[in-house]
């Protein structure tokens, strides 16, 4: 009778640690779905932040939100070229020379009324150079000014979009930044360069018309670089402006209610 109880002992003794393993697999194999499934959701995650990222590079000059941000003393939520992009031009940007010391003007013709405009070579040698070789290449023609701002102390339209969605091709990227305000004041009129964050040779074909006195804060690169002034027909943004935004965009920044073209750009 001893030896059986014994034996009935081990025997619950055995069963007893084949339970204990058999729940203790079970528990290793949820920890491990729901690792898995943390691991997924953050891969997915990482893909629709990149893709946000992309879209939303194009924009250029800041957002509404990054304007907010900034003004606040907060480190700014866009996307950032990286610290390691290259610091040249691509091969078929123009020489700066081709309009150092040189005056250009000529007429921005959109579709809804045309602007008179004035490039300043002296001050922004590169930007006006790089304007010029594009109007007379006839680049603009067709393309969108696919950006407005709205607010009390941001006001602008963004032009040379090859497309509504306002993305640019990455492989025409040009600098340095010249002739960008100390205080970061774009007055009403001015008409400055659109790029990437936080790179200073992430220009691209885009510009931007200021349309009221506006306050752009600078990044780790500095302002934007203003080229130009606009001479005559400045309400033609202004009543761009006053149509407001596509409806369902944000209230102060998005694509202007009805598509703006460029009919033509010249300068001479």
């Amino acid at each position: 009778m001893a030896t059986r109880s014994r034996d009935d002992r081990e025997a619950k003794r055995r069963i007893r640690q084949m339970e204990a393993k058999r729940a203790l697999r079970q528990e290793q194999g949820k920890r491990r779905k729901r690792d898995n499934t943390i691991a997924i959701g953050a891969g997915t995650a990482a893909v629709i932040l990149a893709v946000v990222l992309q879209l939303t590079v194009f924009s250029s000059n800041p957002t509404e939100a990054e304007f907010a941000a900034a003004e606040a003393g907060l480190s700014s939520p866009s996307a950032s070229a990286s610290p390691s992009a290259p610091a040249s031009n691509s091969p078929d940007v123009p020489s700066p020379d081709t309009a150092a010391g040189k005056t250009f003007t000529g007429e921005l013709a959109l579709n809804s009324g045309s602007i008179g405009i004035e490039l300043n070579g002296t001050a922004a040698p590169q930007a006006a150079a790089v304007l010029k070789s594009l109007s007379e290449s006839s680049y603009y023609n067709g393309k969108f000014c696919h950006r407005l701002t709205t607010s009390e102390t941001f006001g602008l339209l963004q032009c040379g979009a090859p497309s509504e969605d306002g993305a640019d091709d990455p492989n025409y990227r040009w600098g340095p930044l010249e002739n960008t305000p100390a205080d970061n004041k774009y007055p009403a009129g001015t008409i400055a360069v659109a790029r990437s964050g936080n790179n200073a040779y992430g220009n691209g074909h885009q510009f931007f018309i200021v349309y009221k006195d506006t306050t752009i804060p600078a990044d780790t690169a500095g302002g934007y670089t203003v080229v130009g002034k606009v001479t005559s027909g400045l309400d033609v943004v202004t009543n761009i402006a006053a149509a407001g935004l596509k409806t369902g965009e944000s209230t102060s920044d998005g694509a202007p209610v009805a598509p703006v073209t460029i009919d033509s750009f010249s300068l001479k």
